[in-house]
């Protein structure tokens, strides 16, 4: 054990723990069937065609948005899950990009999934962690007791400046997770932690239409300085090492970042790489670990281990610790998995790319 996690361990138990305990009864992911290849970008931008991020990345079509997609991330859930969504006491939606600047995207879900009017529904925004905001406060309703059953979903249409770095990698997707009494799920969940500071690495204000970064300020002080800390604090106070875990995800701006945070917090590459989508769907920011969690389970067997690491620019981390359950077989093919999103693909040109992304106005 290093300095540094013994440290962490002797500190106050900093872990947060349901009364009651809950897990994961359903979850869905969603991908459009869209493709902008990053060779596309480089074409346009004049960029050299060697070591780009990404191959592609996943794009939202005409007719699609954070809510149309949070839907059917929604109905992918509810299928595994095998319950009425008027049994749903909460709907929330985390999003950087939710369609209204002044209407929540969860009443239009909530509706249109068939849930009852008497939840709680709403919007949750912290940049890429947007998602797992809603999942912590998933787990708090149903392990507090106030309700049976809660709807966390992380989805975006990212956004890129034409020509900036950000354009590779901002993509579009998500993933749904229904948290439940853990006596129905399908991997328990142990406990979270959540690290957060004033780390301005990336930013978009109020009627600004794309979003502005640090540039390398992102990387050390902001991704990887909260990652570490979070997954540290995490695995210290819970008693696990990183051997003991049978997969890891953590947030996917790009390729490289989850791989190195994850060889620094001692992982092996292979613990990794099941959910890391970021090279063949870009990085769908709320939804980025969300959707790499979708996919590690859509493999995972029961007894299986997992840790999920969320970052937020602005700055923060949430982490959890997963414990796959006997069920996860009798429920993985209730749905099409995530992998079914990714090989569902067709490709498109950049002049199609900023026509689906409104970067052509007519007025």
């Amino acid at each position: 054990m290093t300095e540094h996690e013994q440290i962490h361990q002797t500190e106050p138990n900093l872990l947060l723990k349901p009364k009651n305990k809950v897990g994961i009864i359903g979850y869905g992911a969603y991908v459009p069937r869209y493709r902008l290849p990053a060779k596309e970008v480089a074409r346009i931008w004049g960029g050299n065609d060697e070591g780009l991020p990404i191959v592609e990345k996943a794009v939202a079509g005409l007719d699609e948005d954070v809510i149309t997609m949070s839907i059917e991330a929604a109905r992918n859930a509810l299928k595994r899950a095998a319950i009425d969504p008027q049994e749903l006491r909460a709907v929330w939606v985390g999003s950087e990009s939710h369609p209204y600047a002044v209407k929540p995207s969860g009443t239009v879900v909530a509706e249109a999934i068939g849930a009852s009017t008497n939840i709680q529904s709403g919007d949750w925004e912290f940049a890429c962690k947007a998602g797992s905001e809603a999942l912590v406060a998933a787990i708090a309703l149903v392990g507090s007791g106030m309700g049976k059953y809660a709807l966390a979903i992380g989805m975006d249409t990212a956004q890129g400046k034409p020509g900036n770095a950000l354009e590779y990698t901002a993509a579009s997707g998500g993933a749904a997770y229904i948290v439940g009494p853990e006596a129905e799920a399908l991997a328990s969940i142990e406990a979270t932690y959540s690290y957060v500071s004033d780390t301005p690495d990336f930013w978009r204000r109020a009627h600004a239409i794309y979003p502005e970064h640090g540039q390398r300020f992102t990387g050390e002080p902001a991704y990887f300085d909260h990652i570490t800390h979070s997954a540290q604090i995490m695995m210290a106070q819970s008693g696990y090492k990183a051997e003991d875990f049978d997969y890891a995800v953590f947030h996917q701006p790009n390729a490289k970042f989850p791989q190195r945070v994850g060889a620094e917090l001692g992982f092996r590459p292979e613990q990794i790489k099941t959910g890391l989508l970021t090279p063949i769907i870009g990085n769908t920011y709320s939804g980025s670990a969300l959707i790499g969690l979708s996919a590690v389970l859509d493999v995972a067997k029961p007894g299986d281990r997992i840790l999920m690491t969320t970052y937020g620019s602005g700055a923060g981390s949430d982490s959890f610790i997963l414990k796959v359950k006997k069920s996860i077989k009798q429920r993985q093919g209730k749905a099409p998995s995530t992998q079914d999103y990714i090989a569902n693909r067709t490709e498109i040109d950049y002049a199609t790319y900023v026509r689906y992304r409104g970067e052509i106005v007519i007025k």
